[in-house]
């Protein structure tokens, strides 16, 4: 028996929860991914999945042989990448999970990535709460804030950048918010990340300030908050990646600049720092350059209000 095989089959039907689908994924037959896995139980003399005619679940030896099982792969790619071409070909699929708006940076950013590895394929995935990287092949994904999941390599990668905006139309009709406390009497818009939907939080000086609000609208997709705020739906808090070309163009109005939103630590994670393929190492260096090459996301340090766009727009408002 090809015990590598076998492990690769097994790890794609875990990942989809399907012996269809693997087998469309491998380029194999049905049966043929089913006699695989059938094989690798026997040489392992266990169980690995539960099946029934509708429905596929991994027993809890197949849990815990999951991470091992992707390590032998990892071990493999990586062994097969160093031994050709002097070690230097990036080849294979990287499946990179992001945020939506970091999604649609790095996407913008890929064609020279691309152009520089033939025979590299990247797979975005935006997703705006955290998945689970083995069961779903993710090969890294980058979260906002604090990384809770010690058994994920985690590094540091820059720092987000977001805005208090509305349309000109809504504060022609609702007013200006100069602090914090002006926000109750507003519509809110919120970009609901990982179920908290309902508080805002603002520097103040060295302080931080956190707000408690009654949203009018909660939407699990920033760019649908984004959409939102340019219709003149209310107030909402989104990414620089996002607004900064509608502020510019006056379509939106960047408020309370001396009340920046607080900033999140940006993190990329991956399930293990050991026998990390080459094409998986070479999307993780263009991330963190990415990254970094981004005034507003290269530094923890707090952004002057003039050192992205001014408040266009709010002057021509500054009499309601």
């Amino acid at each position: 028996m090809d015990v590598v095989s076998a492990l690769r089959t097994f790890l794609r039907v875990a990942q989809t929860k399907s012996f269809s689908a693997a087998a469309i994924d491998l380029d194999l037959t049905q049966p043929a991914v089913s006699r695989q896995v059938s094989a690798l139980e026997a040489h392992l003399k266990t169980r690995l999945l539960h099946r029934t005619t509708s429905a596929l679940a991994l027993t809890a030896e197949g849990e815990q042989m999951l991470p091992m099982a992707l390590r032998v792969m990892e071990a493999v790619e990586a062994l097969r990448e160093a031994c050709g071409a002097d070690g230097t070909t990036v080849s294979g699929r990287v499946r990179l999970s992001l945020p939506a708006p970091l999604g649609l940076f790095i996407g913008d950013r890929l064609a020279s990535l691309l152009e520089s590895h033939p025979a590299l394929t990247v797979e975005l995935i935006l997703r705006e709460e955290p998945s689970d990287l083995v069961a779903d092949a993710i090969d890294l994904e980058v979260r906002l804030g604090p990384v809770g999941d010690s058994s994920l390599t985690c590094r540091r990668i820059g720092w987000t950048t977001a805005y208090l905006v509305a349309s000109p139309d809504y504060l022609e009709r609702r007013g200006i918010p100069q602090a914090p406390q002006d926000i109750p009497g507003h519509a809110c818009i919120c970009y609901s990340r990982a179920g908290d939907g309902r508080s805002w939080s603002f520097r103040e000086g060295a302080d931080e300030v956190v707000l408690r609000i009654e949203p009018r609208l909660v939407a699990s997709n920033s760019m649908a908050t984004h959409r939102a705020a340019l219709a003149g739906a209310g107030l909402a808090v989104l990414s620089h990646i996002l607004v900064e070309p509608d502020i510019e163009a006056g379509r939106l109005v960047k408020l309370m600049p001396d009340f920046p939103p607080t900033r999140l630590p940006i993190n990329v994670v991956y399930p293990s720092r050991r026998n990390i393929p080459l094409r998986v190492t070479t999307v993780l260096d263009f991330l963190v350059q990415a990254v970094r090459d981004d005034v507003s996301m290269a530094s923890s340090a707090p952004l002057s209000s003039g050192s992205a766009f001014t408040n266009k727009g709010v002057g021509s408002l500054s009499t309601l």
